[in-house]
């Protein structure tokens, strides 16, 4: 009887979700409560912790939420990255009341939980939003961490060297990329209404000269912010907070909008293999608590289809010739190579996401023939499972692994710079032998 009271106190704590602001007890109070109500679909853990010692938690939900499990993709929403931009943080807490409510009874919300691990972190900095003890629309200190840094200009950076400092709160998002398979994410930032994509630098390399910092997989990424965007509110009609500022179709190339060094969604795609788009919710950076409802409203839908985008593309594992997992095997889409090789992970397996059409996929075992499959790939997100694409390479053993270090964190766009320039001299001498050849004939 008493363990019946227990449960039932429990799930009752789950389900009471104010439209409020939560403070770190109780988020994790919170926390804690939807996982002791729903525990075979949950998993609580906190990834590190903040300057002043919060813990950084993050709410797993799935059919296996304590492990990945081969085939299904990892996905994550983070928010509160910047401590005064605060409805992101909020409306995290209702997705999740919103996920863990639904299972079992919403087939669409039950197939995606079946086919899709979800981690939730609603605050990336707790110390932050503790410290904003004046909500503003614009601007508080809250923005910073304890140490008085900005974490997203705190990553390392593919086009130059960041001199700053990496936090502790970084330094575990690092660590949680570093040890996860994310294929696909969005941080949820405050203070304008646009979907942002990657790249938020740039260089020549990347077109920075034409203000566009384009990616090799652009087309994927205008297409994601579009499926958050078109799925908003009101995010699609591009009118952005004020009459200076207007986003076609409610998106932006990060870069083109403005340029930001050592952001998280680069690093994301350079460094962890994972699509990363920002996501700005509210002109507001941290509203009154009585709007928060209609935030949540206005971006349920959006979270959801967002995360479907998982299974877009390809997946599939490289084995050897008994069937044993290559780890570190190259597998990219012809035409889009990255500068940071996509690698196979510990289970051999790839993600790798693509707009429908025909593409030749290319998987390479350092060291062995590379093996190419041209795909048809349709549109699966209703499917909730990506194509699925395996490769064998028959002349490879368990001996003989491919145990490559992953990319330095250097800035690699400079190298591909120096390397165009380095180029260029050498075509302009190859031109002046060719002309004298032919005076001296």
């Amino acid at each position: 009887g008493a363990v019946g009271i227990l449960i039932l106190c429990l799930v009752s704590a789950a389900a009471a979700l104010d439209f409020k602001y939560h403070h770190s007890e109780e988020l994790e109070e919170y926390l804690r409560g939807v996982h002791a109500a729903y525990p075979s679909l949950t998993h609580l853990h906190s990834i590190g912790r903040s300057v002043e010692g919060r813990d950084l938690w993050v709410l797993v939900l799935g059919r296996f939420p304590t492990h990945h499990k081969i085939g299904i993709p990892e996905f994550k929403y983070v928010a509160n990255m910047h401590g005064d931009e605060t409805v992101g943080r909020e409306i995290l807490l209702h997705l999740i009341d919103l996920l863990v409510t639904s299972y079992g009874r919403d087939p669409v919300i039950t197939r995606l939980l079946n086919n899709t691990r979800i981690h939730i972190m609603p605050t990336m900095n707790p110390d932050g939003f503790e410290a904003t003890k004046v909500p503003d629309c614009y601007y508080t200190r809250g923005r910073y961490n304890r140490n008085g840094e900005d974490l997203n200009r705190n990553f390392p950076d593919a086009f130059e060297n960041n001199s700053a400092s990496i936090q502790p709160e970084t330094r575990a998002v690092m660590d949680w990329i570093k040890n996860e398979t994310f294929v696909l994410s969005a941080n949820l930032h405050g203070g304008a209404l646009v979907a942002s994509y990657t790249f938020d630098n740039g260089n020549p390399v990347t077109g920075s000269l034409k203000g566009y910092s384009r990616s090799p997989d652009d087309d994927v990424f205008i297409h994601l912010a579009k499926t958050y965007s078109s799925n908003h509110a009101s995010m699609y009609k591009g009118t952005g907070c004020d009459n200076r500022q207007t986003f076609p179709e409610g998106i932006t190339n990060g870069y083109s909008w403005y340029q930001l060094e050592g952001g998280m969604q680069d690093y994301n795609y350079v460094w962890g293999q994972c699509f990363e788009i920002t996501l700005e919710l509210s002109c507001c950076k941290y509203p009154p608590a009585d709007q928060l409802e209609k935030f949540w409203r206005d971006n349920k839908v959006a979270l959801i289809e967002y995360i479907k985008q998982v299974h877009l593309g390809v997946k599939g594992q490289v084995t050897d010739k008994n069937g044993n997992p290559i780890p570190n095997a190259i597998v990219e889409a012809k035409g889009r190579p990255h500068i940071c090789p996509y690698r196979t992970n510990e289970q051999g397996e790839y993600f790798l996401l693509l707009l429908p059409g025909t593409y030749v996929i290319n998987a390479t075992v350092p060291g062995f023939k590379s093996m190419l499959k041209t795909v048809e790939i349709p549109d699966n997100t209703r499917n909730f499972s990506a194509l699925k694409q395996d490769f064998s390479f028959p002349e490879v053993s368990d001996q003989i692994r491919s145990r490559v270090a992953s990319c330095p964190k250097t800035p690699l766009y400079q190298e591909l710079t120096r390397a165009s320039a380095a180029v260029k001299p050498t075509i302009h001498i190859l031109v002046l032998m060719t002309t004298m050849l032919v005076i001296f004939k």
